[in-house]
C-alpha cells in the first residue's frame, strides 16, 4: 500500500458557539491542510497518482475557504465551522474531485495553529 500526502495552507475567520470560551469571538486562524490518499498499484511511471492533479483538486477546494468568513458558507450554516469539520468538508469535496479508481482518499487534517489539529478518517 502507497500513500501520498499534499499540504496546503488557508486563511479564514470564523466563530464558534461555545458556552463561555473564547472561540465565541470572531477570530480567523491559518490552517494547514493535509491531504492522504492511498493505493495498492503504481502506474506506468512508478507513481500512485501524480502530485500535481491532487494539489489542483485541492486547490479548488480552498479558493472556497481562502480569505472568507466560514459561517456564511452554505455547509457551515448547518455545521459549526469546527477543524474537526473543515476536515470533514474538505475530505467530502475532494472525495467527488477523485477519479481515479486506483487512488483512494484515506484522511484529511485541519491544524488551526501549530499544535492542534483535527482529523477525518475515511471509512
Amino acid at each position: 500500500m502507497y500513500e501520498l500526502k499534499v499540504t496546503t495552507h488557508f486563511a479564514a475567520a470564523h466563530q464558534l458557539t461555545m458556552v463561555g470560551e473564547k472561540c465565541e469571538n470572531l477570530h480567523g486562524h491559518n490552517w494547514k491542510i493535509e491531504v492522504y490518499v492511498t493505493g495498492e498499484k503504481l502506474d506506468q511511471a512508478g507513481v500512485l497518482v501524480d502530485f500535481g492533479v491532487i494539489k489542483k483538486q485541492v486547490a479548488e477546494i480552498m479558493s472556497t475557504l481562502d480569505h472568507r468568513y466560514l459561517n456564511d458558507l452554505e455547509f457551515f450554516q448547518y455545521n459549526p465551522p469546527s477543524s474537526e469539520n473543515i476536515a470533514y468538508f474538505v475530505a467530502q469535496q475532494l472525495q467527488k474531485k477523485i477519479d481515479n479508481s486506483a487512488v483512494h482518499l484515506s484522511r484529511v487534517s485541519a491544524w488551526e495553529s501549530d499544535n492542534a489539529c483535527a482529523t477525518y478518517i475515511v471509512e
